[in-house]
């Protein structure tokens, strides 16, 4: 169970820096686990930029703002 959560945290932790290790990926034992935990770092840093592009936009007036 130990292996399993350190492969999903360190394809998390990969995912958010956007480098992704394929040996850990094609690993037999953990490799889903690894995927699966960079897939959610990706997801994270999608959220993160999507919440950040919003702020910038409201703070601009929205894209429709009157020019």
């Amino acid at each position: 169970m130990d292996d399993t959560l350190l492969a999903y945290e360190t394809g998390r932790t990969d995912g958010i820096a956007g480098r992704r290790d394929t040996a850990k990926a094609a690993d037999p034992a953990t490799g889903r686990d690894y995927r699966i935990g960079f897939l959610d770092g990706r997801l994270e840093v999608f959220r993160l930029l999507s919440h950040v592009r919003k702020i910038v936009e409201d703070a601009d007036g929205g894209p429709y703002r009157e020019r």
